[in-house]
């Protein structure tokens, strides 16, 4: 079989280096000891009036339509995108506002993807970090959404923070303890997740690491949670971003990695019964983002759905019954076969936040042969975006 190759267009290292070089990266922080660390976003303190009075400053994020033309300019070599759309839902009972739009994705580790992964059909040119930084980036730019929840995430400080806080994000990150992608040669440290959230939209509050862990035993995976104030509606929501244990065999400690997440959770909610600058209401939604490598038979799935939270998963609302999720969110070949399944999921607080809009799944020929990653998708994992809504308080 010939090896495609697609070299990057001109003017795409112009391109990353102009969005890199607007603000100065942050040097990576350990993971604190504490199963449960208080923590502040990078650049939390940006304000968009006094942006509007910097413009053209550092401190004001560049235009993302032109943004993407660029990166589009950059890629314009490599074979057509994966193009999706949403599916509109409309139930009526929302509050007058306009919609929080959300992504979900495990953008797969640059030192995984080249070293651990084994994507067998998948050139390496195609996992060249040259390459897929742009087609991240070209990803988040195409949906834009309000809050980002990424997992293996191993160059937030020297890529996505920088870059995304020029496009006006604040965010938090979270390594792994001991994470996989160091012990490949010529890592660029360990991965972990990234919570990223709209600064013109959303208001920090407050932000916990969590370490999971598993009959009261730390382990490899973590989450973050961040509170969060819709600056129109002063609404307030929480935001946890988390990656379970991966690989069959491991279902009980995802199981109970899931009910740690759960509990912790729970203690937030209680904590912050309408939260210290919200609007008043019952309680405060939860949004809960991650790639829970686990399929909807599992335990796990059965705990968040049957969770006294009052959680439902948005991508059901994608299948005639409302009930069913998608058929896979991650689709790959490794040296043991191929992978079709459905691992990653948004859940969310039913009775206080309802589902706009659900982007919908490539189907198998828009995926292609080989799967994923490939030229067109830079993960072994599909984005999932949806567009929610503050229901009307009763």
């Amino acid at each position: 079989m010939e090896t495609m190759v697609c070299p990057m267009g001109v003017g795409a290292t112009k391109l990353y280096s102009a969005l890199t070089q607007t603000l100065s990266s942050s040097s990576p922080l350990p993971l604190p000891p504490s199963h449960l660390t208080p923590c502040q976003p990078a650049d939390a303190n940006l304000d968009p009036a006094s942006c509007q009075e910097q413009k053209g400053s550092s401190l004001c994020p560049p235009n993302p339509v032109e943004l993407l033309r660029q990166c589009e300019e950059a890629l314009r070599d490599r074979p057509p995108r994966i193009h999706r759309k949403f599916t509109h839902l409309s139930d009526g009972d929302g509050a007058p506002s306009s919609p929080i739009r959300v992504m979900q994705w495990n953008i797969l580790a640059q030192a995984l993807g080249e070293g651990l992964d084994s994507f067998v059909q998948c050139p390496l040119e195609a996992l060249s970090w040259s390459r897929r930084k742009y087609l991240i980036l070209e990803e988040i730019l195409t949906y834009r959404p309000h809050i980002m929840c990424l997992q293996e995430v191993d160059h937030y400080y020297d890529t996505f923070q920088p870059v995304l806080a020029g496009l006006g994000y604040s965010s938090n990150f979270c390594p792994k303890p001991w994470s996989p992608c160091l012990d490949v040669e010529g890592n660029n440290g360990p991965d972990g997740c990234a919570l990223f959230f709209d600064q013109s939209r959303f208001e920090f509050l407050d932000s916990v690491h969590i370490r999971l862990s598993a009959m009261r035993i730390p382990t490899n995976q973590v989450a973050v949670v961040t509170m969060l104030r819709c600056r129109s509606s002063g609404r307030c929501l929480f935001v946890a971003v988390t990656h379970l244990k991966a690989r069959s065999g491991w279902e009980w400690l995802r199981s109970t990695q899931g009910s740690d997440l759960l509990r912790h959770l729970q203690n937030l909610v209680q904590k912050h019964p309408t939260g210290p600058t919200c609007a008043p209401c019952s309680n405060i939604p939860l949004l809960i983002c991650g790639d829970f490598n686990a399929v909807p038979t599992e335990e796990v799935y059965r705990r968040f759905a049957a969770s006294p939270l009052g959680l439902d998963s948005a991508y059901k609302k994608l299948s005639q019954d409302g009930l069913t999720e998608p058929e896979y969110t991650t689709w790959k070949i490794r040296p043991t076969g191929e992978c079709c399944s459905t691992l990653d999921y948004i859940w969310y607080s039913q009775d206080s936040l309802r589902v706009d809009a659900v982007l919908d799944m490539p189907t198998e020929e828009q995926i292609g042969p080989n799967r994923l990653p490939s030229f067109s998708y830079p993960s072994d994992h599909l984005s999932l975006v949806c567009d929610l809504s503050f229901k009307e308080k009763e």
